[in-house]
């Protein structure tokens, strides 16, 4: 079972280039299938059906967990069979016989596109001395997110060339080691410029390498540093939803759809591999598609 579990990981991993994240939570995933199966008197993979695949994850509904972690712990399931049954681990994949209820997927209250420029034009300094080195950082880490969508995770691991100032976009590494290049407003790629030009160099140490945003010891920026900043500059503002770093990328997504850009153009620049991801925005368009109607339509 170990060896399994072990060779399903390095696939992740390796072959399918999933994020750190993405791979702890669906190797524990199936470590806890796997420790089910063995309480089931399973004692290798091959002995994995269908039967257990549904008590396991019925177990899993029983101790209250949440529709969209036992939706994830179901894919995880399904495609660690696949992976099983491809290796030889298994000699029939139980895995499509297992479904899961569907979610309901909702977007959290992001801000209002005057509550954005709000945001962004909060006084520099942030009660720091004006134009520290963090301060000038944390100016480019919200204007380069709202302005871009980009996942936070995406944002820490970019490095200085990523940025092209002469063509206002961003070379990005998104999910499944899938690279795209979105493009960048002119206020980001000043802000960026700046902290590159008299905030970087000052926090720049021989082990900073090529990372575009560095942490106050000089090292590559944290997602957790970077959550942290989002969540103050929302604060600094009254009435101003925290829905965090994710939230901006929702409210870059909402504020293109309410300026008239496609679904199709949303989805290349948000990085979905499924058109289907971005639709789930389609919903605050409706201010914008009834306005219009009430202007076009003879009978509105």
């Amino acid at each position: 079972m170990q060896a399994a579990l072990d060779g399903f990981e390095r696939h992740l991993a390796a072959e399918r280039g999933l994020s750190p994240h993405t791979v702890r939570a669906y190797t524990g995933d199936v470590r806890s299938l796997l420790e089910h199966a063995a309480q089931c008197g399973i004692g290798a993979p091959d002995g994995l059906d269908i039967t257990v695949l549904r008590r396991w994850l019925a177990g899993q509904h029983g101790t209250g967990h949440a529709r969209a972690t036992l939706a994830r712990r179901a894919a995880a399931a399904r495609a660690f069979t696949a992976w099983a049954r491809a290796g030889g681990w298994l000699r029939r994949d139980p895995g499509p016989l297992l479904g899961t209820a569907k979610i309901g997927r909702r977007l959290p209250q992001v801000p209002r596109q005057d509550q954005m420029a709000a945001v962004l034009s909060v006084p520099r300094s942030s009660g720091r001395a004006p134009e520290t080195e963090l301060a000038l950082r944390d100016i480019a880490i919200m204007e380069l997110l709202y302005a871009t969508g980009i996942r936070v995770s995406e944002l820490c691991g970019l490095d200085i060339d990523d940025l092209d100032e002469g063509r206002n976009t961003v070379r990005v590494l998104g999910k499944g080691g899938r690279e795209r290049t979105v493009p960048v407003g002119l206020p980001a790629v000043r802000a960026v410029a700046d902290w590159k030009r008299a905030g970087r160099p000052a926090l720049a140490r021989p082990g900073s390498g090529p990372a575009l945003f560095l942490g106050a010891r000089g090292r590559r920026l944290d997602p957790r540093t970077a959550r942290r900043v989002v969540h103050a500059r929302l604060a600094a503002v009254a009435g101003v939803p925290d829905s965090g770093p994710h939230g901006l990328r929702h409210a870059a997504a909402t504020h293109l759809l309410e300026g008239g850009a496609d679904l199709r153009s949303v989805q290349e620049i948000l990085g979905h591999a499924s058109l289907a991801s971005t639709q789930i925005y389609t919903h605050v368009s409706v201010e914008r598609l009834t306005a219009a109607y009430r202007q076009a339509h003879p009978r509105a």
